[in-house]
């Protein structure tokens, strides 16, 4: 499952750097995570960072995009040659 960010996001950039795929940027009003980046960090990290840095906790498993962790594997893996 992807994350996304919510509505709550106070846009203080946290998370976009920590991203390992490259998948927030800033959006109009708040940051946005593209859902076709986010492997929720499988392969890179043990926790998701975008989660883990947020400050409002506003980076949340997006339910309109589930995963299983063979499919974000496999995503990380094309996306990380």
């Amino acid at each position: 499952m992807a994350y996304k960010i919510t509505e709550e996001c106070i846009n203080c950039g946290a998370c976009e750097p920590e991203c390992p795929n490259q998948a927030i940027s800033a959006g109009d009003t708040v940051y946005i995570i593209d859902f076709n980046k986010c492997t929720e960090c499988v392969g890179s990290f043990e926790e998701s960072q975008c989660a883990a840095v947020c400050p409002v906790d506003c980076c949340v498993h997006d339910p309109d995009h589930k995963e299983s962790r063979e499919e974000l594997t496999a995503k990380h893996k094309k996306l990380h040659p």
